[in-house]
Formats: structure tokens, sequence, C-alpha cells
């Protein structure tokens, strides 16, 4: 498995121009959120009750962070605890507004990467969907002087 500075290091290669990393400070969670919200939609069918897919589908996508680092590792722990809560407390349907949002969203990502003049970074490895949320927070920690 690849460092966290490669994973980085890769990923902004298509992630230099001022608009299209404003777009994606923006884009990036609110996807990640949207797909919680999506698996959260999903039927639990045979899942134990008070389980469901959003809940499941975060554990090995923790643990992809864990790997990776664990002070991203607590910030995306909070950032998911946080959606999953959103949709437990989320008043009407959910799946509408995760579907517009999800839409919306990734056409701003592909307007940011049209802006840029560089494919997506998930197109060559689809690990990339899950370092996006990653170097979105990185970026935070350093704006806030914490470590990585």
């Amino acid at each position: 498995m690849k460092r966290l500075e490669q994973w980085f290091s890769d990923y902004g290669q298509s992630h230099r121009h001022p608009v299209n990393i404003a777009i994606h400070k923006v884009a990036v969670p609110g996807i990640y959120l949207c797909g919680l919200a999506l698996l959260w939609c999903l039927p639990n069918g045979p899942l134990p009750p008070g389980i469901n897919w959003a809940m499941l589908a975060a554990i090995p996508v923790l643990l992809f962070y864990l790997r990776l680092s664990v002070p991203l590792f607590f910030g995306m722990a909070a950032l998911t605890g946080l959606g999953l809560l959103a949709c437990q407390w989320w008043q009407g349907p959910l799946l509408l507004p995760a579907i517009i949002g999800f839409v919306l969203l990734w056409i701003a990502q592909f307007v940011g990467h049209r802006i840029e003049g560089k494919r997506p970074s998930f197109l060559a490895d689809l690990q990339f969907l899950l370092i996006g949320p990653a170097w979105v927070l990185a970026s935070l920690y350093r704006r806030l002087g914490l470590p990585y």
C-alpha cells in the first residue's frame, strides 16, 4: 500500500488550479456525505436491527484511513459519525436530496477538472475516491497547524 504522502502527491498532480482546489474542498466532503446518505437509504434486508448499509460500509472505509494516518482516521471518523447522525436525524425523505446533492457535486467536480485540464485521479485508481476526502481534511489540518 502506498504511503500517505505518495497518495497526496499523486492526487495533487490533477489538483493544482485554485478553482479546482476550491471546488474540491466543498464537493469532496459533500460527495462523501451524500454517499453515506445514499447507503443509508438502501433497504436493510439481511442486516441486524439497528444496523444499515451506511454504517456497515463505514467500517472498511475508516480502516483504510486508519492504515494511512491516525490523525486523519479520527477526522474522517468524526465526519462519518456526523454524517450518520445527520441521516438519522433527517426529517422527511432523504433519498431525493442525497441524489440531487451527489449529482450536482459530481458535476462541480468535473467542471473543476475541465478547468484544471486534467482527468480526475479516480479514473486511474478507484482508491482516489477515498484519498480525496483525506486530502481535503489534511489541508484543513495544515491550516490549523495540526499533524496529519
